[in-house]
């Protein structure tokens, strides 16, 4: 499923290993890499918390394009495709790779840190209120502080421990609106349905296949996905067969004829109507518009 989008790697030129970074959003604006242009789509390798302190913007997370002001802050998971638009928002940018997380969490911590990334859960985009924005900003200050000036033998526990707490802090405001970040009983299952579609839903599609798989019923599956993010197992399917499907024809130079066969359809007609179906425009439009 993996296109050929740029991705970029995770590379800290003050430590190299270091699992963890900190950039100011301004520097991004500035810089001038070899591989890749920052306003064009790139695949992430790695995490990004992204906080607007300044000033307003554009950005794109996975084809949806999303304003930016102060106080705004985004949650993307590695395999996420974005780009920035040229203007002159300010702020900052955590970025760490899984390994981060993984080697300073238990397994369950870890799991529900990964949950707040997940754009599938809730959306990637949050506007602070303006106590939410003061108590976060505190938080990375000290994390800045930590970073660039207090370096020594204690600074990557106490740099990890502020980040946990970041982490959870974004977790109770996301919990205000949405009860799938506590224990819910179907979550579990949730995220091995999307694991299992998102390997493989150019070839399969059908709700059936899926509940086979994980040996329950389609029934089941309806249930789980009413409940953590109220639509039907079919409609979650199809949401990320279309952007997958987007991901090819804003990164392929191939026919959309070809694309068609490649994402399943054995009559091409049929993915042009099934696009515009849950896109509102056709493939043709969409790939003009990227």
């Amino acid at each position: 499923m993996d296109q050929q989008f740029t991705e970029i790697k995770f590379e800290n030129t003050q430590s190299s290993k270091s699992h963890f970074d900190l950039v100011k959003l301004e520097d991004i604006y500035k810089r001038k890499p070899k591989d890749h242009s920052q306003f064009e789509f790139h695949k992430l390798s790695f995490y990004v918390i992204l906080l607007c302190t300044e000033n307003q913007g554009k950005y794109n997370i996975n084809f949806i394009d999303y304003t930016m002001n102060k106080g705004t802050l985004f949650t993307l998971r590695k395999e996420n495709i974005h780009k920035f638009y040229k203007g002159d928002p300010k702020g900052l940018l955590l970025v760490f790779t899984e390994d981060f997380i993984l080697n300073h969490s238990n397994k369950l911590e870890a799991s529900k840190t990964f949950l707040l990334f997940n754009e599938m859960l809730a959306s990637p985009k949050l506007q602070l209120e303006e106590e939410q924005y003061k108590d976060i900003t505190t938080l990375v200050n000290l994390i800045k502080e930590e970073y660039f000036e207090n370096k020594d033998s204690y600074s990557s526990e106490i740099l990890r421990s502020y980040v946990q707490v970041l982490i959870t802090k974004l977790f109770r405001i996301k919990s205000k609106d949405k009860t799938i970040f506590e224990d819910h009983k179907y979550l579990s299952m949730f995220l091995q349905l999307q694991a299992l579609v998102e390997k493989d839903c150019f070839n399969h599609k059908k709700v059936a296949h899926y509940a086979k798989l994980m040996a329950v019923t389609s029934k089941t599956l309806n249930n789980v996905t009413q409940s953590i993010i109220h639509k039907s197992a079919k409609a979650f399917i199809n949401e990320i067969v279309i952007i997958q499907s987007k991901r090819i024809i804003a990164n392929s130079n191939d026919s959309l004829t070809e694309i068609a066969f490649k994402v399943g359809f054995n009559d091409p007609t049929n993915f042009f109507k099934y696009f515009r179906k849950y896109t509102g425009v056709s493939p043709s439009q969409f790939r003009e518009s990227f």
